[in-house]
């Protein structure tokens, strides 16, 4: 029972050891996403470089679904162009058109309004009480590039909780089972004539799910 004791301690200490690893090495590569998300965020100027399109109200430029690109640069916002806004009181941005710019040039700032291709009136019964115009705080970016329904995954995981949690449960499983999985293999520790796997991090692997993981639960 000796030899066995020792073989079974052996692999938990290994199991426990390459648990760690996994561990950690995940733990890198979701604290790199945050920083490559932070850099964004300052190379575009935008506080959410990545948007995803909730509703109808821009069709048929752009539809529920679809992902948008933001850059906010130091120029003034023009009529016609596109923009991503936030109003007070109301935490889901709004993705809508400037059709009206009031520009201070002595001050250097400026007052939009905006309205959606779709809707047949302004966005003032959308903003604030009493607001009749955005400020230049108010605008998180202007619409630069866009990938048609690839936001629908998120839309999904938003609206319905339960599928988003088992899928990142999904995604998690293999992590765990790669983890414990034991089995003769092409590469051996030997240990009183018996064979273990040496299961190693692999961090393509642990790239991709933890990028998934990160995406959605955001």
């Amino acid at each position: 029972m000796g030899a066995y004791g020792d073989l079974v301690a052996s692999i938990k200490a290994t199991n426990f050891r390459h648990v760690a690893l996994q561990t950690i090495s995940l733990g890198m590569i979701v604290t790199s996403a945050l920083i490559i998300w932070k850099g964004l965020m300052c190379f575009t100027g935008s506080e959410s470089p990545v948007v995803v399109v909730l509703s109808g109200s821009m069709e048929p430029g752009f539809r529920r679904g679809d992902i948008l690109f933001l850059h906010m640069g130091k120029a003034p916002i023009r009529a016609g162009e596109i923009v991503v806004f936030h109003v007070d009181g109301r935490d889901i941005p709004i993705v809508h058109r400037v059709i009206k710019v009031h520009e201070n040039i002595e001050k250097g700032d400026y007052e939009v309004l905006t309205k959606g291709d779709n809707n047949t009136g302004d966005d003032r019964l959308l903003y604030a009480a009493n607001q009749l115009w955005l400020q230049r705080q108010h605008i998180m970016g202007r619409a630069v590039g866009f990938l048609p329904y690839v936001g629908w995954v998120t839309i999904i995981m938003t609206e319905k909780p339960y599928i988003k949690v088992g899928f990142c449960c999904f995604l998690l499983l293999p992590f765990q089972l790669k983890n414990i999985f034991i089995s003769p293999s092409l590469n051996f520790k030997s240990f009183h004539d018996t064979r273990v796997r040496v299961v190693e991090p692999d961090p393509w692997w642990a790239w991709a799910h933890a990028s998934i993981l990160f995406f959605l639960w955001n």
